[in-house]
């Protein structure tokens, strides 16, 4: 009999606690999705990017990855072995100062997820349209791994990311 992964669990929590806050709670908007097999290196990805209802301006990407190792060590069974799968947010929102609204984006993110992550902000612009606005790809990457004992954790930590996005929009 197949037992599925720690990753096909997660990645099925996650995906109903996202559709829900869609479809019956009406709090979010999903605008893409992703579930990938990457052959070249045999990894596993989850992605669902959203926004909150009508405010379009800044997304959330939730994505749970898990690596050849992760896979390898819990189907062998490999004692010792702690297997689980990475986590990492990514929001992207239009910044007119960046000085100003960087280092913003940064203490309120760190006051939300209360260090327990590693902030990586990359401003970019497509060239002749910088009067738009500078694109932030904001990265928040966690440390410890996920496993089913962390289910519980989905809804506070998705309660986290609306949060967030709450913030972002008010930058």
């Amino acid at each position: 009999m197949f037992d599925p992964t720690i990753f096909e669990n997660l990645k099925v929590a996650f995906e109903n606690h996202i559709y829900d806050l869609d479809n019956i709670d009406r709090k979010i908007t999903i605008v893409n999705r992703a579930d990938r097999m990457d052959f070249a290196i045999l990894a596993r990805e989850l992605s669902i990017q959203f926004s909150l209802v009508d405010q379009p301006d800044v997304t959330a990407e939730v994505v749970l990855e898990a690596s050849l190792k992760d896979l390898a060590e819990e189907i062998l069974e490999i004692p010792e072995a702690k297997p689980g799968c990475s986590l990492l947010l990514r929001f992207n929102k239009r910044v007119h100062n960046v000085s100003t609204q960087c280092e913003q984006i940064g203490q309120a993110l760190y006051e939300v997820w209360e260090n327990d992550i590693q902030l990586t902000q990359t401003v970019s612009f497509v060239y002749k349209q910088e009067s738009s606005g500078l694109m932030n790809n904001i990265e928040v990457k966690f440390e410890s791994k996920l496993n089913e004992d962390n289910m519980w954790e989905i809804t506070p930590f998705l309660n986290h990311v609306l949060k967030t996005l709450e913030v972002l929009n008010r930058i």
